[in-house]
């Protein structure tokens, strides 16, 4: 693990991107060990080019450039360092840039993905919280999955909270996962006083490489995009994706089949947080099957925007370690994601509980009656959220926007939470109210999501 914080990454002061002497035409190969590969998709963020049917490519890169990555092809291993993934070489006096490629050991149709939103962590404090809960609850996961799943990790951003000495501390985490870890840039991973947006991401990239890419796996392809924008001030920045990056994304999708799944990945919401978000969407039309994933506000929401299923997602980190519950009530936790061909399903997983656990329940006294509030934090359109009254059906809960009441009692004021009073309840759509007569013993709460699974949730009145 000592390697982790040293020589197995590059040093945060070092100057891997200085321009050196090398020809505008880049070339190489993509090879499996025995032989070349063909139609693997070569990109130095601004051209896209593909492999010929020996393997070989050949690009012409812009002066902007400062990687040369490879979107990993399905049927292959991701290239890791200790699990996190290097599919990329860092541009430099070479002009031959070669990958090489590892078959997996099977078909790789049926695969798992996890969601990671903000770990965010500022202190070393933080860091061994999340080691303690969050870490050994994904080892866990991965572990029921059996030995011979495929799995790997996206982390949406903010991997720590401004404070970039702690990126070898998340690496270790990754580490200690054991799975593939991909990685989006958040606003907090910026580097701040270095000029613009063009010059912010320059540590992220010294550790992570590219800030958008993609890669494939089974028949869904991946895509990871930057979408925080720095305004060249301390701490703004707004939700922007870069023309550069369109065009990119442009020049990538037309290897990607209308049919496939796709999975986006980014760091600040789409669909109310973006602002040319329009733009995107008209890349993604035709796309049959498109998934957002992103993190950022510190609380879970679903939403469909043209056909587009975004995942907003409940954070590793919670409310900034202050607790273990986001300020919506979500628990604090990450999303865990089933592929099937083309097919996606998904759950939220919450630190420290059971794939069950999807719902909260609360009573409160009011004067002549009592009121039921269910938190369905992972709810969208598709569930049903149905309630009995010791055990007499009584139909759907009535939806309704409104606090979490375990958030309003960990955060609500300037003086909670204690250490980040900052941190406050947040109202969201995913609340189920009833009320019901005092005289009522037992309460019951089915969910049953849009995959037809139930969970269900018993508490005393």
């Amino acid at each position: 693990m000592g390697l982790i914080t040293g020589g197995a990454f590059i040093s945060l002061q070092s100057n891997a991107f200085s321009k050196l002497k090398r020809d505008k035409t880049i070339r190489g190969t993509v090879t499996d060990g025995r032989r070349g590969v063909a139609n693997v998709v070569i990109s130095d963020g601004y051209s896209v080019v593909v492999t010929d049917a020996k393997g070989n490519y050949t690009i012409t890169t812009d002066d902007r450039a400062t990687n040369i990555f490879m979107s990993t092809p399905a049927g292959y291993e991701f290239k890791t360092d200790y699990h996190i993934t290097r599919q990329y070489e860092t541009l430099g006096s070479r002009n031959e840039y070669n990958f090489k490629l590892k078959a997996l050991k099977g078909n790789d149709k049926k695969h798992s993905f996890i969601i990671w939103a903000d770990p965010q962590v500022k202190s070393k404090k933080d860091v061994k919280e999340m080691m303690d809960t969050a870490v050994p609850d994904v080892k866990q996961l991965v572990k029921s999955m059996g030995p011979d799943a495929l799995v790997h990790g996206i982390c949406v951003g903010d991997i720590v909270w401004d404070n970039h000495a702690l990126f070898p501390d998340y690496n270790q985490a990754v580490a200690e996962m054991g799975i593939p870890f991909f990685q989006a840039l958040g606003n907090h991973d910026m580097d701040y006083r270095m000029g613009d947006d063009e010059t912010s991401d320059k540590t992220f990239k010294e550790v992570f490489g590219p800030t958008y890419y993609s890669f494939n796996r089974g028949k869904a392809h991946y895509v990871v995009l930057d979408d925080v924008r720095y305004l060249g001030s301390e701490r703004l920045y707004d939700g922007y994706i870069s023309e550069n990056q369109l065009s990119w994304l442009a020049k990538d999708l037309k290897y990607v089949a209308k049919d496939q799944l796709l999975v986006i990945s980014v760091h600040i919401p789409i669909h109310n947080s973006v602002k040319n978000n329009a733009e995107l969407y008209a890349l993604l039309e035709g796309y049959k099957n498109v998934h957002i994933m992103s993190g950022h506000t510190h609380y879970n929401l679903n939403k469909m925007t043209n056909g587009i299923y975004e995942h907003n997602h409940g954070t590793v980190c919670g409310a900034w370690w202050t607790g273990p519950i986001c300020e919506d009530g979500t628990p604090r936790g990450y999303g865990v994601y089933e592929v099937n061909g083309t097919d996606l399903s998904w759950y939220y997983k919450s630190t420290g509980f059971d794939q069950t656990k999807q719902v909260s329940l609360f009573v409160e006294e009011l004067t002549n009656q009592k009121r039921l509030i269910a938190n369905v934090w992972n709810w969208d359109p598709e569930w049903k959220v149905e309630y009995f009254l010791d055990e007499k059906p009584m139909g759907g809960l009535e939806q309704q926007k409104g606090f979490d009441p375990l958030a309003v009692q960990l955060y609500r004021g300037d003086k909670m939470p204690v250490t980040r009073s900052f941190a406050e309840p947040k109202k969201m759509d995913h609340l189920f109210m009833a009320h019901f007569n005092p005289s009522v013993k037992n309460i019951k709460v089915i969910a049953t999501d849009r995959f037809g699974k139930k969970y269900t949730v018993s508490l005393d009145a």
